[in-house]
């Protein structure tokens, strides 16, 4: 049975008797619906890769004015830097 495209689909049973070679073939790449009493229930693939973005990408959020509670908040902090590991006086 094959679900979603060109996703293999294996049931719960094969899952637990080939946990380990499965989790290596998403490792891999590919993709594995698991089904539960014939319904696909998951998906097994790997995980989404990170990826940077460009600066003109997010230059508009980042050229956002700050949110005015946020710089209420942050005025209340007490800016004194201090170091935690200074014996004090």
């Amino acid at each position: 049975m094959c679900y979603l495209g060109s996703m293999d689909a294996l049931g719960l049973r094969e899952l637990r008797q080939h946990a380990s070679d499965l989790v290596r073939r998403a490792e891999a790449g590919e993709h594995l619906v698991i089904t539960v009493s014939g319904r696909p229930a998951a998906v097994l693939g790997p995980p989404e890769r990170d990826h940077w973005r460009h600066y003109e990408e997010i230059a508009d959020v980042l050229a956002q004015r700050t949110d005015d509670a946020w710089e209420a908040d942050r005025d209340l902090i007490d800016q004194d830097l201090v170091d935690p590991w200074e014996p004090k006086e």
